[in-house]
């Protein structure tokens, strides 16, 4: 039976941070109980979640895809290059790689050795895709959270970066910092 290997993205929505790309292969048979699209899940139940998937994952990534990137090549292209580096660390033959979205095609997927399904809705289908999705969450609220400490002004350790009213207040009141997206926010400045 073939491994397969599920992809997710957090953070294609926020006005500030990285889009962070997870890939997460899970044997078939070896199931943690309350995995499901992460969306689905409190802050408390994901970072529990997270350490049990890092623990009984046959193999796990993340890519990182900062704000400067997303604003040269938008979300799209940025979200896309984070898988085509998680892909690129993967070193095992007979997987099936599936991407929850509707990704068109991946790029520089001519160089990888890897072909590719994208599920819209694979978040809550695909165990796997679960799997990463939280994984791709707890990393993104980890480093908003770090952001917030830098720039506490802009509360990122509670909007975490999405366009709420809270944040775009401070946006229209005292401009942008390093971690905006210049392109999704000049609308706001």
């Amino acid at each position: 039976m073939l491994l397969v290997c599920g992809l997710d993205e957090a953070g294609r929505g926020p006005l500030a941070g990285p889009v962070v790309t997870a890939a997460v292969i899970i044997e078939n048979n070896r199931r943690i109980a309350g995995v499901k699209d992460s969306k689905k899940l409190t802050a408390l139940q994901r970072e529990s979640l997270y350490e049990q998937i890092v623990e009984n994952a046959l193999w796990w990534d993340v890519a990182i895809i900062q704000n400067d990137v997303i604003d040269k090549v938008n979300i799209t292209a940025a979200t896309m290059l984070g898988f085509q580096q998680n892909l690129q660390k993967l070193n095992l033959s007979d997987i099936e790689i599936l991407i929850d979205g509707n990704y068109f095609k991946l790029p520089d997927m001519n160089s990888l050795k890897y072909t590719y399904k994208t599920i819209v809705g694979g978040d809550k289908l695909i165990y796997q895709i679960s799997a990463a999705s939280i994984i791709a969450k707890v990393t993104r609220d980890r480093i908003m959270k770090e952001y917030h400490s830098i720039y506490p002004l802009y509360g990122f350790d509670k909007h975490k970066g999405y366009p709420t009213k809270q944040h775009i207040d401070i946006i229209k009141k005292f401009g942008i910092c390093e971690i905006h997206r210049k392109t999704f926010c000049k609308k706001y400045v």
